[in-house]
């Protein structure tokens, strides 16, 4: 009979083996698929920024592909309702509402048509007060695509809406949050 020390030992062994030929097998696996040469991307690769266009009108760097023009003829066939739900994406940081609080980003209502950083109650940034002028359809559609590209040193931490469609109708549902609405712009 076997005592726990002879038990013991023959255990051990019998692991000791076990443990041998899985280890050999894998080196081998891993010496044969060639795993460490060169290098494999694994997961999800992140869309990289575009490279920025030659500079566009004012001096500012336009995004590379964008031309807000195209997304101003659009506004005459744009529908304001989508805008609406475009609008969820900034909803975080501004309100639509007239007399709506300053949020992280100023109040939106009527921001069509009046002067850059001028929302009463608002810390703008120096870039900011520095752009001057009315916000107009392309300054909005410049900027909404591309905060930093519009106004460099911007405080708004916004990636943008980059579809032309979604920014069209963004822009009629801006347009629409006034007292006095402006006229859509000619199609």
């Amino acid at each position: 009979m076997m005592d726990s020390f002879e038990f013991t030992k023959f255990a051990g062994s019998v692991l000791a083996a076990l443990l041998l030929i899985v280890g050999a097998k894998t080196a081998i696996e891993i010496a044969m698929s060639g795993h460490g040469h060169g290098h494999v991307e694994n997961g999800y690769t992140l869309p990289a920024p575009k490279a920025e266009a030659p500079a566009a009108k004012g001096g500012e760097a336009a995004p590379a592909g964008f031309d807000p023009a195209k997304v101003v003829a659009m506004i005459g066939a744009a529908k304001a309702d989508n805008g609406a739900a475009v609008f969820k994406k900034c909803a975080a940081c501004h309100t639509d509402t007239k007399d709506g609080a300053n949020k992280v980003g100023p109040a939106l209502w009527g921001v069509v048509g009046r002067p850059k950083a001028s929302h009463a109650g608002f810390t703008y940034s120096d870039a900011m007060k520095a752009k001057g002028g009315n916000w107009t359809f392309e300054d909005l559609a410049h900027f909404v695509h591309g905060p930093g590209a519009f106004v460099k040193g911007t405080k708004m931490a916004f990636a943008g809406v980059t579809d032309p469609g979604d920014l069209a109708d963004l822009l009629a549902y801006l347009n629409k949050q006034s007292d006095k609405p402006l006229p859509a712009p000619a199609k």
